[in-house]
C-alpha cells in the first residue's frame, strides 16, 4: 500500500519520501508522549485529590513519570533515526551504572525518601501536630508543632518560653530511630533552661504537665 501510494505521489514529492515518512514517524512519536504525558498527569492529580498526598509527592510523581515517557521517547526517535539496538543498550546500561552509583553515594538522601513514604502511609502525625521526639526513655527532646513535612525533612515550629518562635527541621530517618509523643491540643510552653530562673526549684518535666494529654508512638 506504501508503495502504491509512492507511486502516485507527485515527482518531487518522491525525492523527499524516506525523509518525510521519517519525519511523520518522529512527529506521531513526539504526539504520543505528549498525550501520555497529560493522561499521567492527570491520573497523579486524581489520585492526589482522593487519598489526600501531599504536594512534594504529587510533583514528585508527575516528574518521574514525565522522565521515564520522555525517555522512552528519546530511545524510540533514535531508533527511527538509524541508531542501532546494540548502541542504545550500551547507552541505557552506562546510565544505569552510573545512577546506581549516584544511589550509593546518596544513600542517606535516599534513606529520606523511602522514610517519607513510610510516614505518608502510616500516618503517625499529621500537619498541625504537636509532637516530641524523644531522647531516650521518657526523657525530654525536640518538640513542636508540625508545620510541613516534605521528602527530606519534617519541619516543627518551637515557641520559646522567652517568647519568640524558630523553625526545626528533623531528617525524616530520625522518626524511625526514636519515639514520637503526639499530642492531643496544645500542650504548654517548653521550660525554660537550666539558669535562666531558681536554681533551687526542679524543672517541670514536658512529659509530667501540658495542655493536652500526650499519644506515643514507638
Amino acid at each position: 500500500m506504501l508503495a502504491n501510494l509512492r507511486e502516485q505521489s507527485p515527482a518531487w514529492l518522491q525525492a523527499w519520501y524516506v525523509e518525510a515518512t521519517l519525519l511523520a514517524q518522529v512527529v506521531l512519536i513526539l504526539l504520543a508522549a505528549l498525550l501520555l504525558r497529560a493522561l499521567m498527569h492527570r491520573l497523579i492529580s486524581r489520585l492526589s485529590r482522593r487519598y489526600d498526598l501531599p504536594i512534594q509527592i504529587t510533583v514528585s510523581a508527575r516528574r518521574i513519570a514525565a522522565f521515564l515517557i520522555g525517555f522512552g521517547a528519546l530511545l524510540m526517535v533514535l531508533e527511527r533515526l538509524g541508531v542501532s539496538g546494540s548502541v542504545l543498550w550500551t547507552a541505557f546500561t552506562g546510565f544505569a551504572a552510573v545512577a546506581a552509583i549516584a544511589f550509593f553515594a546518596a544513600w542517606s538522601v535516599l534513606t529520606n525518601l523511602f522514610c517519607a513514604l513510610l510516614l505518608l502511609i502510616t500516618r503517625p502525625f499529621r500537619l498541625q501536630d504537636h509532637i516530641e521526639l524523644l531522647e531516650g526513655g521518657d526523657r525530654p527532646g525536640l518538640r513542636g508543632q508540625v508545620v510541613d513535612m516534605n521528602l527530606i525533612y519534617v519541619t516543627l515550629r518551637e515557641t520559646h518560653p522567652q517568647g519568640g518562635e524558630s523553625l526545626l527541621r528533623i531528617p525524616n530517618s530520625l522518626f524511625f530511630q526514636r519515639s514520637t509523643r503526639r499530642w492531643k491540643g496544645e500542650p504548654e510552653a517548653l521550660p525554660a533552661p537550666a539558669g535562666s530562673g531558681d536554681r533551687g526549684s526542679p524543672l517541670p518535666s514536658p512529659a509530667a504537665g501540658g495542655g493536652g494529654s500526650a499519644v506515643g508512638f514507638p
